[in-house]
């Protein structure tokens, strides 16, 4: 089976990213023609690269080599190119955020339907190692059933970019990593929401969230917290999942931390008193060396294809996609919600 020729829509940051990084690990599925970018020295760049630089969208839809389109542009853009590639015949992948809201999502999914063309978004962060060993404490039960699980991501050099910063194009920081980690999450536990509060941060003076804390119940009562900052000078742990038989902290996308779990040794001595500030506590003092044990994380290995192999295996064997649209319209759903609950 021959593979699928693309075309990169916006050859900024991640346009560039998917077109040197991502796409050359599938060739013998993916196989990168051009890009089309509003910018022409970004045109000139993808021609020196020995791409083709088109003139314009039309110029890409009307090329009939052409079987698939990236839309790596702003926030706002997403829906009128999604749509106007399905309707050209062409298949499309589109960045995240998908759309602006909910709404929007549901009339691409309808022209997908329509005119029979695969559509399916970048949630890249199913990939993500730390991610993985999450997914496989959750799944495996290691440290017991997980009933709280904290996700953060902190920096401090403020919103990127420019169009990320103005609300019209969709910026701030929710739908910008907050996407991300409410994917995870979602799919991860993968039961209904049954409380969500949020707090959303402005502290930067911009007319759009520099960051966010959330707080999600599930209705099978696993509690997720959910932080985004980008004024953090010093940073919590990436993740912070409690079971009901140890607790993991991973620090970093290094996957530096510790994994401990309770031995449920029944000679473990009971902790002794600690010194803590000007008073005691046994409360507070940490477990005998015999109560709990270390372990090393679990292979950060994900059963499940790459995207770009998955998309070729949708497209030309009629596989099922691991990004779901569905999954991806609830995910958009739920931002939807947090923006009216800061109302």
């Amino acid at each position: 089976m021959s593979a699928i020729n693309f075309v990169i829509i916006g050859y900024g940051g991640m346009g560039s990213y998917h077109a040197h990084t991502l796409m050359p690990t599938e060739q013998e599925k993916i196989h990168l023609l051009g890009v089309y970018d509003v910018l022409e020295e970004r045109r000139q760049a993808a021609s020196e690269k020995g791409l083709i630089a088109y003139d314009s969208f039309e110029e890409v839809l009307a090329d009939e080599n052409v079987e698939a389109i990236l839309i790596a542009t702003p926030n706002d853009s997403h829906k009128e190119l999604a749509i106007r590639g399905l309707q050209a015949g062409k298949k499309v992948i589109c960045e995240k955020p998908v759309a602006m809201n909910v709404a929007e999502l549901d009339e691409i999914l309808a022209v997908a339907k329509e005119t029979g063309q695969t559509f399916m978004v970048h949630q890249n962060r199913r990939w993500d190692p730390d991610f993985l060993v999450v997914r496989d404490l959750y799944q495996k039960k290691q440290i017991g059933e997980i009933f709280q699980l904290e996700s953060r991501v902190q920096g401090a050099n403020g919103i990127p970019g420019d169009w990320r910063h103005l609300p019209e194009h969709g910026g701030g920081m929710l739908l910008d990593w907050g996407v991300h980690l409410l994917d995870q999450i979602l799919w991860l536990v993968n039961s209904p929401i049954k409380k969500v509060s949020v707090d959303f941060s402005y502290v930067l003076g911009d007319q759009v969230d520099d960051g966010f804390i959330s707080y999600i119940t599930f209705e099978n009562d696993v509690k997720a917290l959910i932080e985004v900052g980008t004024s953090n000078y010093t940073t919590l742990p990436r993740w912070y999942v409690k079971g009901y038989e140890g607790t993991a902290r991973i620090d970093d996308w290094d996957l530096s931390g510790e994994l401990i779990r309770a031995t449920n040794n029944e000679d473990a001595s009971a902790p002794k008193p600690i010194q803590a500030g000007v008073g005691l506590t046994k409360t507070m003092a940490p477990p005998s060396e015999e109560a709990t044990e270390k372990l090393s994380f679990p292979e950060a290995k994900a059963e499940y294809q790459p995207f770009y192999a998955n998309f070729y295996s949708v497209v030309r064997q009629e596989a099922e996609p691991i990004v779901k649209n569905s999954e991806v319209r609830e995910v958009l759903a739920l931002i939807e919600h947090m923006f009216e609950l800061a109302k």
